[in-house]
């Protein structure tokens, strides 16, 4: 029997009240507006690119969707202040599996190019750009575009320790799911309104919104230790420990490192020395920000 929406909003309802249900709601990109006059808010950018591949030196972005948001000083998302969606035709097909997890096909990107002077006068007024990886998204967007050079960058994925405020992973699907939505996967700027949702939900753990506890750590600096020359046969232990391996092929020693913030520097220098070199050792040491946190360019 046809339902109208009024019927299955109530339905919705009476569900989300019990115990036994839980309802999930597609997620609608909100209106744009302006905040109050005489409101103290900041500029934010959500970034999410679609590339042909995860090479930040020579595979290509084909798809870039950003939403610029207000907030005030304590973390709180006042509303969306503008939208930015659009393709770019690369250079070459789009590889199979990439249409596979986007959906992107090299007919939607024919004949698009990114206008350069929209995208920069589209981020230059704001203070911080956030992702979802940006360890992924920063090194890209920093080789097409130089204003991002400039700006300071948080990670939603990394700089809020999920499992810690009682979710099972980072992804921002499930996430999602926990904020009470459900969307289009794998499209830039459909990606950039989920994130809005997660990053505007309170945390129980806090009774905050999800952005202030990352705007906090954002602010923080951090350590980038060096282990450089460790024995190979240690490297099963130097992953455990979160290490990655830099392959020296951008320019970064050949070696793994990790990132730790300020206060657990001494410990993790003493699990180098007592586990990894077994003798006393001064690693080669990184303090960035969010200015230079996820660049390529360190």
């Amino acid at each position: 029997m046809f339902q109208n929406a009024s019927d299955l909003a109530g339905m919705a309802e009476t569900l989300s009240r019990s115990t036994e249900y839980r309802v999930l709601r597609r997620l609608a990109p909100r209106p744009t507006s302006m905040p109050a006059p005489g409101q103290e808010t900041r500029i934010g950018i959500l970034l999410d690119t679609e590339t042909t591949g995860l090479d930040h030196s020579t595979d290509e972005i084909i798809e870039l969707g950003m939403v610029k948001f207000d907030y005030t000083p304590d973390g709180r998302i006042v509303g969306v202040r503008d939208i930015f969606s659009a393709f770019n035709e690369p250079s070459a097909p789009i590889p199979p599996e990439v249409t596979a997890l986007t959906g992107i096909t090299d007919g939607m990107v024919a004949g698009h190019r990114f206008d350069d002077e929209a995208i920069t006068a589209f981020v230059d007024d704001s203070v911080v750009t956030i992702a979802h990886n940006s360890g992924f998204d920063r090194r890209f967007v920093e080789r097409y575009w130089p204003v991002f050079e400039h700006k300071a960058w948080g990670c939603s994925a990394t700089e809020i320790d999920w499992r810690k405020h009682g979710f099972d992973g980072a992804k921002l699907g499930y996430l999602l799911n926990g904020a009470g939505f459900f969307h289009q996967a794998h499209r830039a700027v459909d990606d950039c309104h989920a994130l809005l949702e997660i990053l505007d939900s309170t945390l129980p753990t806090t009774g905050a919104p999800a952005l202030a506890l990352l705007l906090e750590n954002a602010r923080k600096p951090t350590v980038r230790i060096w282990a450089e020359q460790t024995p190979f046969e240690l490297k099963n232990s130097l992953k455990r420990r979160g290490y990655r391996w830099s392959d020296g092929s951008d320019g970064r020693p050949k070696s793994w490192y990790v990132d730790v913030c300020e206060a657990a520097l001494d410990a993790e220098l003493a699990f180098l020395r007592s586990e990894i070199y077994l003798r006393d050792v001064e690693p080669r040491l990184q303090t960035m920000t969010a200015f230079t946190r996820f660049s390529g360019r360190v």
